[in-house]
């Protein structure tokens, strides 16, 4: 029974860790798309658009950091020796370190973004 626990505990943290590497590869696409319609359409606000393209990948890489530490922990519970969980307690230290990172610079980024001033439109100002 112990086993079968370990086999389906392995099949699912290899599980996980696929999400991730998809999550990470579509964010990837999604980031070189935004990238390349920010470099050939040049938008007004080029240095805005640039953010924006560096923050949706910061979120999308901060969901998969957490996907795998998801498949971390399961690894755990079916790490037979201390050299494996002490190893994977490193790996999981590693990624919880990169997530708060980059929590931190998606909430600064947010934080940007709510104290930017809006410049109004001409059709919104005010007649003199």
């Amino acid at each position: 029974m112990q086993e079968l626990f370990k086999q389906w505990t392995f099949i699912l943290a290899s599980g996980v860790e696929a999400a991730a590497g998809v999550l990470i590869a579509l964010a990837a696409l999604q980031a070189t798309w935004n990238a390349l319609r920010v470099f050939f359409v040049r938008p007004a606000a080029p240095d805005e658009a640039k953010q924006n393209v560096r923050l949706k990948l910061a979120q999308w890489l901060a969901v998969a950091l957490e996907f795998e530490l998801a498949a971390d922990i399961l690894r755990t519970a079916i790490a037979p020796t201390w050299d494996e969980i002490g190893k994977l307690a490193a790996i999981a230290a590693l990624r919880t370190l990169l997530n708060y990172f980059l929590q931190q610079e998606i909430d600064s980024q947010a934080k940007r973004e709510r104290v930017a001033p809006v410049s109004p439109s001409p059709e919104t100002r005010p007649a003199e």
